[in-house]
């Protein structure tokens, strides 16, 4: 059975790594020129910053969750599925955001 902490850890790796997730694709979206190399970027480097980051919690916060693979789908897979959704389809394209001009 699971403990209160041990759920409570679980809510907090999802919520950092869905974050991560976002941040990284808003930051590809808004760096990169072309359509698809943010994409690239967000597909190939999040998955890698979302396992150190579930490495780093999960040592101290995360429950047992049984296999590898299920450790991989709710922890990497699946916040990065969000936050990318997240990125892409709630928040403004970086083509539509007015910045103000420096003086």
């Amino acid at each position: 059975m699971v403990s209160v902490a041990e759920a409570i850890g679980l809510v907090v790796i999802l919520l950092v790594n869905t974050a991560v997730a976002a941040l990284m694709t808003r930051f590809f979206r808004v760096r990169l020129s072309t359509r698809w190399g943010s994409a690239v970027y967000a597909a190939l480097l999040g998955p890698l910053a979302l396992l150190v980051l579930t490495l780093v919690l999960g040592s101290f916060l995360g429950p047992n969750l049984g296999s590898p693979a299920t450790v991989i789908t709710v922890t990497i897979v699946l916040p990065l599925i969000v936050g990318i959704t997240f990125d892409y389809f709630w928040m403004p394209a970086p083509d539509e955001v007015e910045l103000p001009e420096n003086v």
